[in-house]
């Protein structure tokens, strides 16, 4: 495997390769991480992982200073996937100079669920990406559905900028107790890590009762504010417990509640230090 910084060199390694698979990640790698390699392998040909810590989807008072870098463990796990390129820039290789071009998404999608809590964040993500889909080129590209959103607006982003990658949703890759593998699980001390799965629980509970019951919308917001109040009972701090459209991630109307359109329910919510994301979608 070839650890590169510079993009004129991944270009350079790059050159002829027309079946590129691409994983993007903020490094700090774990099991949810290989399988994203796992499943770009089987889609394309080589392999070609990035590791930054991008700062312009952080907000003021996030985690970008403490967020955890592996590079040499991220490195070592790579290789055992038989990665073909680690594509790891510093600031200066990405971003030489102010990045004063943004890509910012429609507010009907960027601006609600994480994006009306992390203001910014998704047009951070999304002139980070672009940049990395330009450095790499690569021919598919794969997303865990555990960043639902994101994945939903990355696919549009692609689809609108006619960029010629094909997007490849992964499933969410959880511990046995059920809880989303996430670079951020290791802030969690003890007695959070054993509350944590609760919020997959939930996620499960009120899928089970919109499946059975079917309710309105009226009815359905009622059930998403006894799931928040639940958590907060508990101790945790919901920013949003939320049903929507899997098509759009919109709010669903009472004739999608009853013709069975495909809803996914977000939700995110602070536990002790620590916000915790996950969804699960209802079909």
């Amino acid at each position: 495997m070839r650890q590169i910084s510079s993009i004129s060199e991944l270009r350079d390694q790059l050159r002829g390769q027309n079946r590129v698979a691409f994983v993007p990640t903020m490094g700090n790698l774990h099991e949810g991480h290989m399988s994203l390699m796992r499943i770009a392998a089987k889609h394309g040909d080589p392999v070609v992982a990035s590791v930054f810590v991008n700062r312009l989807q952080f907000g003021p008072n996030e985690d970008f200073d403490k967020y955890p870098r592996t590079m040499q463990e991220d490195a070592e796990k790579l290789e055992k996937e038989q990665v073909y390129v680690m594509f790891a820039p510093t600031e200066r290789d990405l971003y030489p100079e102010p990045q004063d071009y943004r890509v910012k998404p429609p507010d009907d999608l960027g601006g609600t669920l994480e994006g009306e809590f992390r203001p910014g964040f998704f047009e951070g993500v999304s002139t980070v990406v672009t940049k990395l889909f330009n450095c790499v080129q690569p021919k598919v590209a794969v997303f865990g559905k555990k960043d639902y959103q994101q994945l939903m607006i990355i696919r549009r982003l692609v689809a609108q900028l006619a960029m010629p990658i094909e997007i490849i949703a992964a499933p969410t890759v959880r511990a046995e107790d059920g809880l989303a593998l996430s670079s951020r699980n290791r802030y969690l001390n003890e007695q959070d890590r054993a509350e944590a799965p609760f919020l997959y629980q939930l996620l499960n509970d009120l899928s089970n009762r919109v499946k059975s019951g079917r309710p309105n919308l009226d009815q359905l917001v009622q059930l998403e504010r006894i799931c928040a109040d639940t958590l907060a009972n508990r101790g945790w701090k919901p920013d949003y417990f939320e049903v929507r459209r899997q098509a759009d991630l919109q709010r669903p109307t009472d004739e999608n509640l009853s013709d069975q359109t495909p809803l996914v329910i977000l939700a995110a919510a602070k536990l002790g230090q620590t916000r915790l994301i996950d969804n699960l979608e209802i079909d």
